[in-house]
């Protein structure tokens, strides 16, 4: 059974090599300037197919979508029943078919026309019907499918799917295509994630935490900061205006009491404790930007909690602060 598994890919990837081989330089470039063409002229890209040649249909107009070309799967019976309507002038069709005699197809083809659409089909005979129709054609001629009764569509339809995806790729350095665009159409993804969220998305704002003067006494400290649960408490000018002074972590807290005889703590005010010149971020950094910050910064220090700061009449206004645990619950590592 693995001696026929392997056999199965290395027919497939075969195929794959020789349409490489085989396929039409002239031809290529026509599709690749019509894609083009439409992009600029903001076209969409339609994908028809019956079948299984439809399943890749939907992958390739899929795939183009995601990378910023507005593309659709149209279905050709629905399309021959009103969802033609679709369709409009300096749209590019793309319509796949081994045979090139698919008859849904055929029937669609003069529609196309009237509605001035340029036609691109993939499909495994040169001299068929749909080739002769079409603008340009590519080819995805197999020797055979990988069924062993070289019926089901299988390397035919793997080699239409590689085609697609090679039209999307060099489609993709036409246009210039960057890891922002990228992302733009992929907000959830690992990269969408890295390049879309900022510290705005993610931080607690000043609204649900309370904050420190220079004269807070350690009293008010440890219950603002069992309070807060942020680990750290922030040191403000005044409650008024959020000029940030310093920061106190539960660390600062723990060195304070140890270097402090236990009869003097009741008189350690947070101005004694704080940290001045903090490290700090603001709420349009990229969430990534910030979690390095955390992680590595001028100070060798590992921070938990960071205060997002605006610049107000030329000081730092606290507006809100970011905890290490949301990031990492966020996906970022």
């Amino acid at each position: 059974m693995y001696k026929s598994f392997k056999k199965c890919l290395e027919i497939e990837a075969l195929a794959i090599k020789n349409c490489a081989n085989n396929i039409d330089y002239f031809q290529v470039e026509k599709a690749l300037n019509y894609i083009q063409s439409c992009a600029l002229n903001n076209g969409k890209l339609i994908l028809t197919g019956v079948g299984k040649s439809g399943i890749v249909a939907r992958k390739i107009a899929s795939t183009f979508s995601s990378v910023g070309l507005m593309s659709i799967y149209l279905n050709p019976i629905d399309a021959l029943h009103g969802d033609i309507g679709v369709v409009s002038k300096g749209d590019i069709c793309i319509l796949i078919s081994n045979s090139g005699e698919t008859q849904e197809l055929l029937t669609l083809v003069p529609h196309f026309k009237k509605r001035e659409i340029t036609l691109i089909s993939i499909i495994g005979d040169p001299k068929s019907s749909l080739a002769k129709s079409s603008h340009c054609f590519l080819l995805s001629t197999v020797d055979r499918e990988v069924c062993p009764l070289n019926l089901a569509p299988t390397a035919s339809t793997t080699v239409a799917l590689a085609i697609g995806d090679a039209l999307t790729a060099v489609w993709m350095e036409l246009r210039g295509i960057s890891h922002q665009d990228f992302a733009l159409n992929h907000p959830l993804g690992e990269l969408g994630k890295r390049l879309n969220l900022t510290v705005g998305n993610f931080m607690i704002p000043s609204s649900q935490f309370n904050l420190l003067t220079p004269d807070s006494s350690l009293k008010e400290l440890v219950d603002l900061i069992t309070k807060n649960a942020a680990g750290c408490g922030y040191v403000v000018n005044n409650i008024y205006d959020n000029h940030l002074l310093g920061v106190i972590t539960d660390g600062d807290l723990r060195r304070a009491l140890d270097n402090n005889n236990s009869s003097d703590w009741y008189s350690l005010k947070a101005s004694d404790l704080m940290t001045n010149d903090p490290i700090t971020t603001h709420k349009d950094m990229l969430a990534i930007d910030a979690l390095k910050l955390m992680e590595i910064n001028d100070k060798n220090q590992a921070i938990t909690s960071l205060p997002v700061v605006q610049k107000r009449n030329n000081f730092n206004e606290i507006i809100g602060y970011l905890l290490l645990h949301d990031l990492v619950n966020g996906g970022f590592k």
